[in-house]
């Protein structure tokens, strides 16, 4: 790994510097920008522009829903804000704002400029109102009639009907009326809310007319029959709008009796949390804008007028809906290492040797033939897994499930704090206690991360640990569209390690020292650092140094402060970062020998990988934690080595080097903190998610860098 280093300059600003930092939140930002500019990319497929634009979208609400609500939270109460940027909110505020109001714009522009027309030449019409046929009115108003009018309910705004409850993201709309009610009251205005029942987008039937895929919005259809709402009166404007609300959980794990507990009665506050943001059609007049933003107390930099739909994230639904494989990602099926294969005896294979699976390009199945082998399996005596993201239904749970009923010892820590997945959670929590599986909930104060699976099996008169671990959750949907590196292995000394850990999970006692195994909030961090300034060291001395990382966020400052540290003493340091990074590259003196790029295509890059280059043999790692403060400090996390020198080597040419190499799905961040997109110009394209399929999944990649069936 060795490259020609730059040496340190003699003037070395302090490491302290704010100008030296970029701030966390608008780096997010930047994050969700790539994600846009893909579909902005006309070699995207159509369709899965549509969808790339849908994600934008709904990582933006999340965004605010989170990121933005923390921001308004420390405003508000004057919390101290103490991050290495040196940027006060109120800055941070207004910036995320002006970001955020260009990219909506740029969004709505796509949608309705680019998106949309180059559906409909592909006869796939969202119809306006303006646009339906005789045939599409008629049957548009039987459905207003037959499914709308019974469960819509118009609510007046007067002094004894108050503004209503606006549930979180919903759809709503203003209306103004003029006219005399049944009552004589003079006509005034009114908020009528979708209901939540039905679908967003939803298909004309052959019965409305010649074209198959014929959509209309939910929205669309409301404002074209919303007078019928009401009779005698004359409608005098219409206009849709959504508030976005602050949707943490604020439940204190060391003031309540039963986590599930006080978490079921917590949900419902989601919904009606503190409102950050407003979405409102464009052509809204002033005054009924100024009306909503009263009502919800917002200021006027968190008002987005919208050209269309405001909430585009509901257009997800359209991939699902049509059936056009031309306009879409390739198909693909993973593929397996040789000794997991179906049909396999899993623990015989995971005896002969540890097992690397490279998700999504090798597939999710050996790991739940591993939880489906184990239930099964009379010789097997207990399981305990961690349980972050599994989805509503997940055969893995079904395995746990049935191991318990078994017989077995089924111990499964389930984090119910996984955010926006706490009530899918709990029901699986509940489902594996009725089971009789032993379930807890993690440590008080820590969220529990970690990726871990543990099978002690009895084999002759001894027992014998079977671990996996990972970088991703065992979710079977995110295992075909987010890259993890998982491990199976029967190393002993990782056994032992993983039953220590879950130990601590379940029981009382100090933390042991773990042998193979680096563990937030214990060693992780501390060995990180370790690790990184023995490579200065050797660089200081003339030997050859490098790091490469892969994670979803850098953010923490005593890493990137060591990063820096190794830089000047002349390690090269390669850095792939899908998310946020407040590290600035490339800066004089300081990060000269720092390259940082981020990847966005087809698959969302999850995986963590550290690589350090320990004189020629290096040591690597990969972990379930990104190098983040809550990461490092306020989760469990487990970071393993890869011993095996053959997977190791799998690790660094599957898992770096080709994301090192891509000129196609990469962004460079330059000393400015802005990202700008690699060129491959005269050279070979290349993306590293298209050849790991080439090469891991074992089919001829078909256009987009899919594999075909």
């Amino acid at each position: 790994m060795p490259r020609t280093r730059r040496k340190r300059t003699v003037d070395t600003p302090s490491l302290d510097n704010p100008d030296l930092y970029v701030n966390r939140e608008l780096s997010q930002l930047a994050f969700n920008r790539r994600v846009f500019e893909q579909a902005r990319d006309p070699a995207t497929p159509l369709i899965e522009r549509l969808r790339f634009l849908c994600i934008s979208c709904s990582n933006l609400d999340e965004f605010f829903e989170v990121r933005v609500a923390g921001i308004l939270h420390q405003i508000q109460y004057g919390a101290a804000y103490g991050t290495a940027d040196g940027l006060a909110p109120s800055e941070v505020l207004s910036r995320i704002s002006a970001d955020a109001h260009t990219l909506v714009g740029e969004q709505y522009e796509l949608l309705n400029g680019t998106i949309l027309p180059a559906l409909a030449s592909e006869g796939i019409r969202f119809l306006r109102r303006g646009e339906w046929s005789d045939a599409q009115d008629r049957w548009i108003t039987r459905y207003f009639t037959e499914q709308l009018l019974p469960i819509v309910t118009p609510i007046r705004l007067d002094p004894v009907h108050p503004f209503p409850s606006i549930l979180n993201k919903s759809l709503n709309f203003i209306v103004s009326l003029t006219g005399e009610d049944a009552f004589g009251q003079a006509g005034g205005m009114a908020v009528v809310q979708a209901p939540r029942a039905l679908p967003r987008l939803i298909r004309l039937p052959a019965e409305a007319g010649d074209a198959e895929n014929d959509f209309v919005f939910l929205s669309s259809i409301i404002h074209a029959r919303v007078g019928d709402l009401f009779p005698g009166m004359e409608l005098t404007a219409c206009h849709q709008f959504r508030v976005t609300r602050n949707s943490e959980l604020f439940v204190d794990a060391e003031d309540v009796d039963d986590l599930m507990r006080a978490l079921v009665g917590e949900l419902p506050s989601r919904r009606y949390g503190d409102e950050v943001r407003l979405e409102v059609a464009d052509n809204c007049p002033d005054e009924m804008v100024d009306y909503l933003v009263r009502q919800f107390g917002l200021s006027g930099e968190m008002v987005f007028r919208v050209n269309g739909p405001v909430n585009l994230h509901r257009l997800m639904a359209l991939p699902d809906l049509v059936e056009r494989p031309d306009l879409k990602y390739p198909p693909f099926t993973p593929g397996f290492p040789a000794r997991v294969g179906p049909p396999t005896r899993i623990f015989e294979a995971i005896a002969a040797g540890d097992v690397l699976l490279h998700h999504p390009f090798q597939s999710f199945a050996p790991v739940l033939e591993f939880v489906q082998q184990a239930a099964a399996d009379p010789d097997v005596l207990a399981i305990k897994q961690t349980l972050y993201r599994t989805g509503a239904e997940s055969s893995l749970v079904d395995a746990l499930v049935a191991a318990a009923r078994a017989g077995k010892e089924v111990t499964v820590c389930v984090e119910l704090r996984a955010r926006f997945d706490e009530e899918a959670n709990i029901s699986l929590a509940e489902e594996l206690q009725e089971a009789g599986a032993h379930v807890v909930y993690g440590v008080v104060g820590y969220k529990t991360h970690a990726k871990m699976l543990l099978v002690v099996r009895r084999e002759g008169e001894k027992l014998r640990r079977y671990v996996h671990l990972g970088t991703g959750n065992y979710h079977a949907r995110t295992t075909r569209a987010y890259t993890d590196f998982g491990l199976l292995t029967a190393d002993p000394e990782i056994g032992q390690d993983v039953h220590e850990v879950f130990m601590q999970l379940t029981g009382l006692g100090r933390a042991s020292r773990l042998t193979r195994l680096l563990q937030s909030p214990f060693t992780l961090h501390d060995r990180m650092l370790e690790y990184i300034d023995e490579e200065a060291r050797r660089a200081a001395d003339g030997k050859p140094a490098r790091i490469i990382a892969k994670m979803n966020a850098l953010i923490e400052p005593k890493i990137i402060r060591a990063l820096y540290r190794a830089s000047q003493a002349g390690v090269e340091i390669d850095l792939i970062v899908r998310g946020a990074c407040a590290l600035r590259p490339g800066v004089s003196a300081v990060s000269e020998n720092i390259r940082v790029r981020s990847i966005v295509g087809r698959f969302l890059e999850h995986t963590r990988v550290f690589c350090f280059e320990n004189g020629g043999a290096p040591r690597l790692f990969c972990a379930s934690a990104d190098w983040m403060n809550r990461n490092l400090f306020q989760r469990v996390e487990t970071c393993f080595p890869i011993l095996d020198d053959a997977l190791r080597a799998r690790v660094v040419e599957e898992g770096l080097m080709p994301y090192l190499d891509d000129n196609t799905h990469a962004w460079r961040l330059d000393p400015d903190g802005l990202y700008h997109r690699a060129e491959h110009g005269g050279e070979t394209a290349v993306s590293a998610q298209h050849t790991l399929l080439e090469k891991l999944s074992g089919e001829s990649p078909g256009p987009g860098g899919a594999g075909k069936t």
